[in-house]
Parts: structure tokens; sequence; C-alpha cells
């Protein structure tokens, strides 16, 4: 780096650090930042994301600025009800006391680990997972999202049946619109072709069955054997959020850990989005009962302060990875400062009935969106979900996408599913308080009659 380019580039890092410490910004510093911003975005990040900005709101060169309790404000201060709940970290509001202060105190006395001491923090929080995770699950393995955690959730299930020689089953059966990730394995069990059709070949061994439908698992299981393909395991989400809050049938789990076990394969439950009391359980699972032989998590685990993920299994499963421990490893999984915060975001959500609070104030908000559904049918065409997952689905994509657009200009954020555009997800903190449920029910009442309006005018835009 010649020197030039050094003062240029030490320029360029004292404006973001002095930037960090500012906390009133004038009219003029607001407008400069959000200049840098968009010009930011637009060379160096991907100027994809200010066009589609520019599709689902009112004001794409919005810059979020700051956040608190169950809100965000922009750098002008305008605040945003987080219905959006960054896709489902917010469960306990934003920069929750309890997991910011885990957080700064096990930065005073160590950042990240050496890999090779024992770190405490890891040990509690695996600990605290045993005891509040359903049926046998006792072990933990930490790493940094809800991808990493199914990554490791599937290389599991094919290393325990590998490990019991000779049986060697390395296939995964999974569900049509169930998400699990975008790196390659998770990818792999993903089911919108979008998404995939860019990055074939994908892992091999995979086969699609309905989500729902236990029968179909049963079926599906019964040809597998036949052609001689082995299933290590069936990955599956309790609720499919990125589908839309799709719930399914009373029934279904306990068929399918039935169908699991009379076929020898490894039940993985995906509460990456469902964990952490977001569907009025503190994991959705607990809705049926159904214990699973290994279990992902991410997204709230980490109080919404620090990204974590995680996969848990029983200790016959995971007993797989005791020969070689360090068979699946990662650099920053387990952390202190992340472990700190499940600790806190575990303590928080038990202290104050996180799971207890999201059923009750998702059912009344359900109950409004119903009762708006009732009044205009012929626009919200459904509402579903458990807790404070809810789907409201419109009769068309152009209808759901200008709803968002229209939500964000009147101050509610909002959160598009990748599978289903006609739907949007209302995911927001279950510490929402009635006065923001309310206003949140007005809103989209209101915006929902304007859309109307423009849909039977046939003034909606078709869908690029």
């Amino acid at each position: 780096m010649d020197d030039q380019l050094r003062q240029q580039f030490l320029a360029e890092t004292r404006k973001a650090l002095d930037l960090m410490q500012t906390r009133d910004v004038t009219a003029e510093k607001q407008e400069a930042v959000i200049k840098d911003c968009i010009k930011n975005f637009d060379k160096y990040v991907n100027p994809g994301i200010l066009e589609y900005r520019k599709s689902v709101s009112t004001d794409y060169a919005a810059v979020e600025w700051r956040d608190e309790g169950n809100c965000f404000y922009d750098i002008h201060g305008n605040e945003f009800i987080d219905c959006l709940g960054g896709f489902g970290i917010y469960m306990l509001g934003h920069r929750h006391p309890t997991v910011k202060d885990a957080v700064q105190a096990q930065l005073q006395h160590q950042a990240l680990h050496s890999q090779e001491l024992l770190d405490p923090m890891r040990g509690y929080a695996s600990k605290l997972l045993a005891m509040c995770t359903p049926g046998k699950l006792q072990y933990s393995f930490f790493c940094n999202s809800g991808t990493e955690a199914n990554e490791g959730a599937m290389k599991l299930a094919k290393l325990y049946w590998n490990h019991k020689k000779p049986d060697h089953k390395n296939g995964m059966i999974t569900c049509t619109r169930g998400f699990h990730g975008k790196s390659m394995g998770s990818l792999s069990v993903s089911g919108k072709g979008e998404f995939r059709d860019a990055f074939y070949p994908l892992l091999p061994g995979v086969r699609f069955i309905p989500f729902g439908d236990a029968d179909a698992l049963d079926k599906e299981l019964a040809i597998c054997d036949m052609i001689g393909l082995d299933i290590a395991g069936f990955i599956v989400e309790p609720v499919q959020g990125e589908a839309g809050a799709i719930v399914p049938p009373d029934d279904y789990f306990p068929k399918v850990r039935e169908i699991c076990d009379k076929w020898g394969v490894l039940l993985i439950v995906d509460e990456v989005q469902t964990g952490m009391g977001r569907t009025g359980t503190l994991w959705g699972i607990e809705h049926w009962d159904c214990p699973p032989d290994i279990m992902a998590m991410g997204k709230a685990l980490g109080g919404a302060v620090v990204p974590v993920g995680n996969f848990m299994a029983t200790p016959e499963v995971f007993e797989a990875m005791f020969e070689n421990p360090y068979i699946h490893t990662t650099t920053f999984g387990g952390n202190p400062m992340a472990t700190a915060a499940v600790i806190g975001a575990l303590h928080a959500t038990i202290e104050e009935d996180i799971p207890g609070q999201a059923a009750t104030k998702g059912a009344w908000l359900k109950e409004k969106f119903q009762e708006i559904q009732k009044r205009y049918p012929d626009a919200l065409v459904d509402v579903r979900g458990l807790g404070v997952l809810i789907g409201l689905e419109f009769v068309t994509p152009e209808f759901g996408y200008a709803m968002s657009t229209g939500l964000f200009g009147e101050g509610v954020l909002v959160g598009g599913t990748l599978f289903n555009a006609k739907t949007f997800r209302i995911e927001p903190p279950a510490t929402l308080t009635q006065e923001q449920m309310e206003t949140i029910v007005e809103r989209v009442e209101r915006v929902l009659v304007k859309t109307r309006e423009k849909h039977l005018k046939g003034e909606l835009e078709a869908l690029h």
C-alpha cells in the first residue's frame, strides 16, 4: 500500500470510527451518511439491494441508525415498529439489557477463545440447553449461524450411520418449500428452484416430499428401501417459515416420529426460526411432543446481540463425534462472547416467559387479522401461524409487495417470504406492548384498504 492510498484508507477508517461514537447527528451529517451509504452499496456491496429496496419501500435510501425496545429508527429519527424481527432474531426486542450486559461483561476479560484451553461459557451454555430442550438432547456444537447448524446436523446424521458400520446411510429426505439455508449443503435440502438452479450439482441422495403429509414420508422411505437408497435423516421445520408460516396438521409430527423409528431414520428438526419461544412454546416441536434425534437452532439464540448457531443431539447420536472431536470444527463457533449472549438470552427468555408472551400476543394479533380477513376476503385470503410467527397471504404477489411498501411508509417493517411472494410474515418481538399491537393492526387495515382499491382498479404494478 503506497503512502497516498494509506492516508486515504486511514481517513476512511477514521470517518467510520468517529461515526460509531456519534450520538446526535446533524442534518448535514445525516445527508452525508446517506450519500456514503448509497455509494458504498452501489460500488462495494450489491447494487441489486438498492433496486430491491426501491420496490418494497417508500424510501429506498432509508438508513437504519439505532434500535431500542421493539423499534428501529432511521438516521432522521423516524420510528419503525419491528414486525420483521430480523427474520426471527429479535424475540427479546432490541439490545435486551440482560443479553447486552452479559456480552459486555464477558468482553471485559475475554472476547474470543484460544481453541486449546477449556472455555467455561461454552460449558454453561451447553448445560442450559440440555436442561431446556425436548427429549434426550444433551450434547451441543456451537457455530455461527442457523445455516451452519443445519450443515452440522446433516453431517452428524451421516457420521452416526457411518459410525454404526456397516450401515453407511447417506441420503436425506426433506420437504418442498422448506428452507434450511443457502450454503451448498443446506441449499441441497431447501425446496425452491429459484435458489437452487444456478448451483447444480448439489448434494446427491436428497429426496423431496410435501410438508404436512406423513404418509408421503412413509411411502418415500419405502421406495428408498426398495431401490437401495439408504436415508440417514429427515430434516424438517416445525412450522415452515419462508413458505409463509405453514403449520402442519396436529397429527403430523407424532406420525413422523413413528415413521422415522420404523425405518431407522434420524429425525432432524430445524428450530432456527421457530426456537426460543417464537411459536408460543420454547421450541416449536414441543407443540406436538415429538422429541427429535438432532435439533438445529440459531437466529434468536444469541439474543439479537451476537450471531450464534448450534446443533444438539442425543448421547447415542452425538457419540459418533467422541472418537475424533475435531472431525467437524469452526474457528469462531462457541466463542465466549457468543455463548455469553446465549446464556443471557436463555435467562431472559425463561425469566420473562417469552414463550407465554408469544402465545398470548400472537393469538391476539392473529384474531385481529382474521377479523380483517372477514371484512376483506377478496384481498386477504389467509391468516395462519403459531405464536408470533404469523403469515398474511394476499390475493396476488403484487398485492403482497404493495402491502409491504405501504406499511413501510406507515412505519411498520414486515418480513417477506422467500418462497411465497403473496405472503409476508408478522414476526415481531414477543415484547410488543399492547399499544404497539393495536397500532400494527390499525395500520395493516389502513394500508390494505388503500391497496385493495388500487387492486380493484387494476393499478398495481406487475412484478418484474
